[in-house]
Formats: C-alpha cells, sequence, structure tokens
C-alpha cells in the first residue's frame, strides 16, 4: 500500500481515478446521490457512504485514518455575522464537515476542488473562512486561488481538450501553532506541464477522440429538425456577413436580433445595466450598418418565426472558421455559441451538451467522459444517458487532480513522508498509462486490497 485516502462528494469517482492512477488506496467515500454512488461502486469496487453531515460531526466520526483527503464540496454560504474567520464560522456548511474530519483524523495532504467563481469577489468572504479554517486547523495552505483548466494541460500529461476552470485548495499539515502558517507558500508550479502548449493545438478529432457513431446512437444524438433550422439560420447569417466584411472579423459581442433598430431609433430604458447598455448600443450600429443585408436575411428564416429567444441571438467566438457548421456549438440560455472546433465549452450538469457541427450531432456520453479524464472501461451501466451527461457535468477533471497533486507533492516535499512522495512522485507523467488498461489499474487497486471494498464500519465516538 503506497498511501491511503478518503473521497468526499465523490460523486462519480474522478478524484478515485487520479489517486488510484497514483498508487493510491481509498479507504472512504462518500456520495449522498444514490446514482452517483452506484456508478461509484460499479466502477472502483467501493460502496460510498451517504451523507457526510452524519458521518462526521460533533459526536461521530465514521471516515478512518488516512494519507489524503480530496473532495468537491459544494460551496455553501457562510454567516458573514462570524466574529471570527475560523472552523466556528463554517459550522452549518458541508465545509464544517470537511473541516471536522481535519481536526480528527490530521491527513498530511488535502486537495479540494470548487467552481471558479468560489474565489470571485461574490465569495471573498467564504474563501476567507475557508483559507483560516484550514490555517487553524494547521495547514499550510496559499490565499491566492489557484485556477487550473485541463485545456491548459499537454495531452502527454492527462490534459483534455475541454476549458474547465476550477478552482484547487492544496493544503499540507505542518501542525498547529507552527510559525509556518503565517508563511505564504508558493503557488503551485504548472510550467512543467503547460509550456509550449498552445490550447488552439487541440483537435478534438485526434485528441478526444471523437467516435464514430451510427445507428441508434447516432439517431440519440442527432440534431433535431428545429435545431437543424437554428444553425442553418445563424450559418446562412454567418456566411452572408463572412461574404460581405471580407478579411475583417464577424463581430465579437452577442448578436441580439430581437434588439436590432437603427440609432436613429435606439432607445435604452433609465436603469438599463451598463453591460446591456453597451451590447444594444453595438447590435444597433451593427444593424446601421449592414441594415439591408440583415433584412433580407431575416426575410429569407420568416424573420425566425417560431424560434426561441434564445436561439434569436448568436455569440460568435469562432474566430476565422468558414461557417457555422464547422465550429462547436453551445445552445445556452444566453444564446448560440459558437468557437473553433479545437477545444469544448465546460460540461455542465444540466442539458447543455456541445454540438460538434462538422457531423450535425451531440458528444456522446463516452465522449464526455474521455474529455473528464476517465478511462474506456468506465461503465455507466444501464442509466439514462441524461443521467450520465449530469453526472460528466458535475464531475472533476482526472488530469486536472492529478498534475496538481504532483505539484503539491513536489512543493512540500519537505512537509510530506517519505512513502507518500514516492507514491506520488514516482507515478507516470501521464495518468492515462495507468488508467487506459482495466487489468492493470484494478490488479494495483487489488494490491493494495482496496477492489470490492465495502464502506468501513468503525465508527468512532466521539466525546
Amino acid at each position: 500500500m503506497s498511501f491511503t485516502f478518503v473521497d468526499l462528494f465523490s460523486g462519480v469517482g474522478g478524484f478515485h481515478a487520479a489517486l488510484g492512477a497514483l498508487g493510491g488506496e481509498c479507504v472512504y467515500a462518500s456520495e449522498i446521490d444514490d446514482d452517483a454512488a452506484r456508478i461509484y461502486q460499479r466502477n472502483w469496487g467501493l460502496k460510498p457512504a451517504g451523507d457526510i453531515t452524519l458521518a462526521a460531526n460533533d459526536t461521530t466520526m465514521q471516515v478512518p485514518e488516512h494519507d489524503v483527503l480530496v473532495g468537491g464540496f459544494p460551496c455553501q454560504p457562510f454567516s458573514k455575522s462570524g466574529k471570527q474567520q475560523g472552523m466556528d464560522e463554517a459550522r452549518g456548511t458541508l465545509f464544517w464537515n470537511i473541516a471536522r474530519v481535519l481536526e480528527v483524523r490530521q491527513p498530511s495532504l488535502v486537495l479540494l476542488e470548487n467552481v471558479r467563481n468560489i474565489a470571485g469577489p461574490r465569495h471573498a468572504h467564504e474563501w476567507k473562512v475557508i483559507i483560516a479554517t484550514l490555517r487553524q486547523l494547521g495547514y499550510r495552505v496559499s490565499s491566492e486561488p489557484l485556477v487550473v483548466s485541463p485545456h491548459r494541460i499537454r495531452p502527454e500529461f492527462g490534459g483534455r481538450p475541454q476549458v474547465r476552470e476550477r478552482v484547487l485548495i492544496a493544503a499540507t499539515r505542518i501542525g498547529k501553532g507552527s510559525s509556518g502558517l503565517a508563511v505564504e507558500p508558493d503557488q503551485l508550479d504548472f510550467s512543467p506541464v503547460q509550456n509550449n502548449w498552445n490550447p488552439q493545438q487541440w483537435d478534438l478529432k485526434k485528441h478526444l477522440p471523437l467516435s464514430r457513431v451510427a445507428g441508434a446512437e447516432r439517431s440519440l444524438l442527432k440534431l433535431s429538425d428545429a435545431e437543424t433550422r437554428w444553425v442553418e439560420a445563424w450559418n446562412d447569417f454567418v456566411v452572408t456577413m463572412k461574404k460581405a466584411l471580407g478579411k475583417a472579423p464577424l463581430p465579437g459581442f452577442p448578436i441580439w436580433a430581437d434588439e436590432w433598430v437603427t440609432q436613429d431609433r435606439l432607445y435604452i430604458p433609465y436603469g438599463t445595466p451598463v453591460w446591456k447598455e453597451n451590447f444594444l448600443r453595438k447590435n444597433s450600429e451593427f444593424y446601421t450598418a449592414f441594415q439591408s443585408l440583415l433584412d433580407d436575411w431575416l426575410a429569407r428564416w420568416d424573420y425566425l418565426e417560431g424560434f426561441p429567444p434564445s436561439r434569436r441571438k448568436l455569440e460568435w467566438q469562432a474566430q476565422d472558421a468558414k461557417d457555422l457548421w464547422s465550429t462547436v456549438m453551445h445552445f445556452r440560455p444566453s444564446g448560440i455559441r459558437a468557437k473553433k472546433a479545437t477545444y469544448v465549452p465546460a460540461m455542465v450538469a444540466i442539458t447543455q451538451t456541445s454540438v460538434f457541427g462538422p457531423q450535425k450531432r451531440r458528444l456522446s456520453v463516452r465522449e464526455c467522459a474521455r474529455l473528464q479524464g476517465l478511462p474506456e472501461w468506465f461503465d455507466f451501466i444501464d442509466q439514462p444517458s441524461a443521467a450520465s451527461y449530469k453526472q460528466l457535468g458535475n464531475a472533476v477533471n482526472v488530469g486536472v487532480v492529478y498534475n496538481t497533486l504532483r505539484a503539491q507533492a513536489l512543493r512540500d516535499l519537505d512537509l510530506i513522508g517519505a512513502q507518500l512522495s514516492r507514491a506520488i512522485l514516482g507515478s507516470p507523467a501521464n495518468p492515462d498509462e495507468v488508467l487506459s488498461d482495466h487489468k492493470t489499474f484494478h490488479h494495483r487497486a487489488d494490491q493494495s486490497g482496496h477492489a470490492g471494498l465495502e464502506v468501513p464500519s468503525a465508527d468512532l465516538k466521539l466525546a
């Protein structure tokens, strides 16, 4: 056994894949969603416990001893009326249950993942509470957020063609009361896995790779007649405007067909947000400059009759792509967003699966699993595709976790045990080398004693 870890808020097991590839043995997992827990057990041989608030609190500690704690915890509001920014103020949130585990079990390394906005202005208070709590518990951690995305990591290190910015919180135990807690550590160094890589070099056909889909699967993934009409209309718009603009680029601001009026008729109500006013003015200027062309386009498509409001908008982020069908599209509430067919937008836990224009279809569940770094043998059993898409939208990217933990171990080599550091830093540079072979991966798991392991029944009662 190289090292042990616990996987909190585990989902379908992105953290497990990464730490398992590093040689770790999972001794405990928790996941409150029954469907995700079923997929987790199917693939990793471990049945997750349910509600972490029942397993780790003031009186009970069901989480066993371990070396590394990982988790993609939900960001819940923290009270701003608290007098101290520490563990007491985190009480009542799911982060407090993580803190309780750390207080009792004191693992060497902690790696937490959350959405980009957790370190943004709206959550500045929550961020301070999280950092203060970790330091109060004896962990050295940077107060500067570490933002990592798989599309910036080279493919040979487990990167993936998906822009998915997430904040990683890497904390290393040095002990309560240590003078080192007041020292701001260096940020983790990702240069070895990011240098000399331009995300525009991603090629979905090569790097994803795209599958050949046919028959029933293709029928499920193809666009509906209505969706095809939306794209055909906006494709006509793109082709028409590219011809009119020549070498000049298409507008990069959101195109809102419902807001096209000439500048002399533009009316912006009092109180309109500045960002919206800006887009209204730009749309008016655009329409004024190309009124005849745009009116003809609208007439060709029955003035977008029957198009939902969100499909009467286009966000062109595809630079010099020749037309809309050459791009990757995302049907968003804010409009149809198009970008070059290099990397794809972040998967989300709702039905907004990316559309690969050249094949006129959505990405498959298997392709989305690849985007998250999960191996080909990963099995979604018999559940509906919608459930699998949702779980993948909630998942953590394997390559991001793998490389973050390696960078953390390298930075804090003087603080962690030799066995833990050897396991993490002695693993292959690319997690795919281990995960790609089902038998090899599970043979390593068998040797560590984790395959088929049930949740530990030992329950430490706390005074």
